[in-house]
């Protein structure tokens, strides 16, 4: 039977000292890549502008999420408000940079994860979790003692620690990255982050080397493994070619990938004129050979769908 790595990092004390190391960390920030050194134990606040407690938008079940993350109960989204990325064409604007959310403690959140699970949700899905990281093993310490039994997803943009994922080796089930840009001018223009290209390859590598490839079970939900998204972009900015050909020989070429056609001006992406319009049909389409020409045939089932319909 399928137990949650968490379990045993539970029973063998290490889940409170990933807690401990990981809150430490938040006395000179450098929890994700942005190496704030602020004080969020004593309340300051840094490039995330999220302090010693998390902030959340929603928790729900979502039926949106990949095949092997939905299943016939979905996928136990918690939105945390605030990014360590913002992108200007951001879908989720309003909880990324408007900050829409509540604060919450442990124990509120801890709740959160057990009211999910008791709701038939197959995994508990943390999105945009790079700047709360201690906040997360909190809470999954507390959810864990009260009964949490189903797979952790750690659904990031990609921008994170290699130190703090090494902090949630054995802890987390199944990383979900995005691959975002290749390029660090892209990267610096529409994140502020000209080292992504690097930071999200050496994420995605020690993602890898944890969980490895994802494992489906025989009800087609998966319980461990790596699953990385991709957004096509206009005019090839998010150059996929070389972000399947980074997959393909550096990770694995039996890496599960979706590459998603839903990019549309969002946020402030309407200031940007190489990104203010949608991605047409045959972007899409050259983009899905480019991955099978580089060696990523492990596509999620929405892929063929899209191509069907779009």
């Amino acid at each position: 039977m399928f137990e949650p790595a968490y379990i045993s990092a539970l029973k063998e004390g290490k889940l409170q000292e990933r807690i401990d190391l990981a809150k430490e960390r938040l006395r000179e920030c450098n929890i994700c890549p942005r190496n704030c050194g602020v004080n969020r134990i004593e309340g300051e606040t840094g490039f995330c502008k999220i302090g010693e407690r998390a902030v959340i938008s929603s928790a729900h079940p979502h039926f949106g999420e990949e095949a092997p993350l939905v299943g016939s109960g979905g996928s136990g989204t918690i939105f945390m408000t605030s990014c360590n990325l913002q992108c200007v064409f951001c879908q989720n604007y309003e909880i990324s940079h408007l900050m829409e959310g509540q604060e919450v403690d442990t124990d509120a959140l801890g709740g959160l994860i057990i009211g999910l699970q008791r709701l038939g949700c197959h995994n508990i899905n943390f999105v945009t979790p790079s700047h709360v990281v201690p906040q997360i093993l909190q809470a999954v310490k507390w959810a864990a003692e009260e009964g949490l039994r189903v797979p952790l997803v750690y659904n990031s943009g990609g921008y994170d620690s290699v130190e703090t994922l090494k902090l949630l080796d054995g802890v987390f089930d199944i990383y979900m990255p995005d691959l975002k840009f290749m390029d660090s001018s892209a990267s610096e223009e529409l994140m502020n982050a000209p080292d992504y290209p690097e930071v999200a390859h050496a994420a995605i590598i020690e993602m890898h080397r944890q969980v490895g490839d994802l494992q489906i079970n025989e009800k087609g939900l998966a319980t461990r493994g790596l699953l990385v998204r991709h957004l096509v972009m206009p005019d090839d900015l998010a150059d996929t070619r070389k972000a399947m050909r980074f997959l393909a020989t550096e990770v694995s070429t039996n890496t599960y990938v979706n590459i998603m056609n839903q990019y549309r001006p969002c946020g402030r992406a309407h200031e940007y004129p190489q990104i203010d319009r949608s991605v047409s049909r045959n972007e899409y389409m050259d983009a899905i050979n480019s991955a099978l020409e580089e060696g990523i045939e492990r596509l999620d089932d929405r892929v063929s769908r899209r191509l069907r319909f779009f």
